[in-house]
């Protein structure tokens, strides 16, 4: 029998099933399952749906308005699509790009700076920017210009280019640690970062924080659930249970963090600065300096995925707040969308993880592929490095960074929602939540992939783009305060048709 959802203003879990985008589902974790479920009544009359303060019949009826609009604005994308469902499984290269809220794929002709145009003529304004990949903007000039030049000299040989020592250097400069290596994505990165601190300290145990998010390294596919690890559910082919070495708790949480690594046994702490995967949650004041704390006391490695909070700063969230981690990620952006990624050591650890290789047996240590560090990736991130990652490009991100928040914010207020805006750096968000979360479990209770549907396609038709995971916002240096003005327009008039 069908529940009826009375009118109340409730945190909603709703999450995407990659497969099928157009069905939301409820979140994998089984504590916010149980809390969700409303009963039925059947003596009592229908009621207005309000979710978030939306009224859901109307959003629905937007949705549907939007959907028929979108089909009959996109014909090449539509025929494109209906040709790749006869040779690609669910009629993508990658089942994710199904997890946006339009009917059928939209294909991209060209993409440059903050724009890109779809094959049917239609120009957007960028704010996904390929989830971060091109957080730089498309195409940025000096990225292709050093592309081209190497091409004509080669790919890769699984020897060492000349471009090596200079981006290790330039690394080691711009993020205060010593030594790098590389890999072909921040998934590798991550996966490799724990070999090496379950080698380099001899512990199996890792701490990860709920609602977290690194790639697709099993180690942190494991929630937070009535106070105990439970593996993901969602997970495809998953064998061995993740959750018997994978210990979590929740973000801002010193004295759960304190409880996980006092028995000695915990490798590394691996962690976002904040999480940006669930919706965005930002550390408490002073929460990473007592973390750091904690885990020099316990003997424990601190790993920072600056993936995403790469956004904070040219050095990253760690150097912007003075973080001194033992390990350090950044995936995606650190060759302008050219799939790479670089991990850097302390000077202790990098010590310790050579003894770790000079005393294991020969063979494979489990780390490093064919193509890592291949030399078109090298010259992608120095061209990164040098030319475009820069501290002017970063202060106009800044700039309009803060000037979406604040029109966001004031198109919030004037509308009476109770929703908030979370900011850091040049990526924004906002959350269904009067105030913004704490930890991963509240995240996740504001997440509402229906309601977010609706917002993205209405967006998508009038020209601008978001992320389709949760309500995700980047500006990258060719942004414009035009650009800008025309999402927080086209936000204000969702909310003014949803209202």
């Amino acid at each position: 029998m069908r529940r009826r959802i009375v009118r109340r203003i409730r945190p909603n879990v709703i999450a995407h099933d990659r497969s099928r985008p157009d069905r939301p589902i409820r979140t994998n974790m089984r504590s916010f399952r149980r809390r969700s479920a409303i009963p039925f009544h059947p003596h009592k009359e229908p009621v207005l749906e309000i979710r978030h303060g939306i009224n859901l019949a109307r959003a629905r009826a937007l949705l549907a308005r939007e959907r028929d609009a979108f089909e009959r604005a996109m014909p090449k994308s539509r025929a494109r699509s209906a040709e790749a469902a006869q040779h690609l499984l669910f009629g993508v290269p990658l089942h994710w790009m199904r997890d946006w809220s339009t009917p059928f794929s939209l294909y991209v002709d060209h993409a440059r700076g903050a724009h890109f145009t779809d094959i049917d003529g239609h120009r957007y304004a960028d704010f996904c920017l390929g989830d971060t990949g091109a957080m730089f903007g498309h195409a940025p000039e000096p990225v292709a210009r050093a592309l081209a030049e190497q091409a004509a000299r080669g790919y890769t040989t699984m020897l060492p280019s000349e471009d090596a020592a200079w981006v290790a250097a330039e690394l080691a400069r711009r993020f205060r640690l010593p030594y790098w290596q590389f890999a072909l994505s921040a998934s590798d990165a991550n996966r490799f970062v724990l070999r090496w601190a379950r080698a380099a300290t001899g512990r199996k145990h890792i701490v990860v924080f709920n609602g977290c998010y690194h790639g697709t390294v099993d180690d942190v596919f494991v929630d937070l659930a009535d106070g105990r690890p439970v593996q993901r559910d969602s997970l495809l082919g998953q064998a061995h249970d993740l959750s018997a070495y994978t210990r979590v708790v929740e973000f801002n949480d010193l004295a759960a963090l304190e409880a996980a690594l006092k028995d000695g046994e915990v490798a590394c702490v691996l962690a976002e600065p904040a999480l940006t995967n669930i919706g965005m949650v930002l550390p408490d004041a002073g929460f990473w300096r007592e973390a750091r704390a904690l885990t020099r006391r316990h003997g424990t490695l601190l790993a920072i995925d600056e993936t995403h909070t790469i956004s904070s700063g040219p050095g990253g969230y760690a150097l912007a707040h003075g973080l001194e981690p033992d390990l350090l990620v950044v995936g995606k952006p650190i060759g302008g969308g050219v799939p790479c990624a670089v991990y850097g050591f302390s000077a202790s650890c990098a010590e310790r993880a050579q003894h770790a290789k000079a005393s294991a047996p020969p063979g494979h240590s489990g780390i490093g592929t064919t193509l890592t560090a291949n030399m078109l990736a090298m010259r992608a991130i120095r061209a990164t490095l040098a030319d475009v990652m820069t501290d002017a490009a970063y202060a106009h991100m800044f700039d309009l960074a803060a000037r979406l928040a604040a029109g966001l914010e004031q198109t919030i207020a004037r509308r009476g929602l109770p929703w908030c805006v979370t900011r850091i750096g040049a990526r924004t968000e906002f959350q269904f939540a009067p105030a913004p979360p704490r930890n991963g479990t509240i995240a996740g209770l504001q997440l509402d992939g229906e309601l977010e549907h609706i917002v993205h396609l209405y967006l998508l038709n009038r020209g601008v783009l978001i992320t389709p995971f949760h309500n995700m916002m980047l500006v990258c240096p060719q942004t414009s305060a035009e650009d800008v003005d025309r999402l927080v327009a086209a936000f204000d008039a969702c909310l003014g048709e949803l209202l």
